[in-house]
């Protein structure tokens, strides 16, 4: 059974995962500035610090719908397979459990919609 609703579950947990998403664009778009992988490396940061301000943009936007609609997501439980989070909403709480790779999953295609949404930016 649902504790919060369909509309403010669905805010938060995206708010949750594209936060994940961009800490990993950060750490990728570090390590292409830092370790000269790449002979060229110009267009790949530009293009990772093109998905980085699109994503924080967003995150921005679901930031303050979370602030009106009084939602907050917070970490509480973590082990080698499984994170718990729990999802506040109003007075109402809801604890979900996720498969530490289905995480991954979820932030992996976040980070393929936010690469395909940039892409289509930039030919357009």
């Amino acid at each position: 059974m649902r504790n919060i609703t369909d509309e403010e579950f669905k805010i938060a947990n995206r708010y949750l995962f594209l936060s994940m998403a961009i800490e990993v664009i950060q750490k990728d778009l570090n390590t292409v500035r830092t370790n000269n992988i790449f002979k060229i490396s110009e267009p790949y940061i530009h293009f990772l610090e093109a998905v980085e301000m699109k994503a924080i943009e967003e995150r921005r936007e679901l930031k303050q719908q979370m602030h009106k609609n009084r939602l907050s997501v917070l970490l509480t439980d973590k082990s080698d397979q499984f994170t718990e989070y729990t999802y506040y909403a109003k007075r109402k709480e809801e604890k979900r459990n996720y498969f530490n790779p289905a995480i991954r999953k979820k932030v992996l295609l976040i980070i393929e919609e936010l690469f395909e949404s940039v892409k289509m930016k930039v030919s357009s």
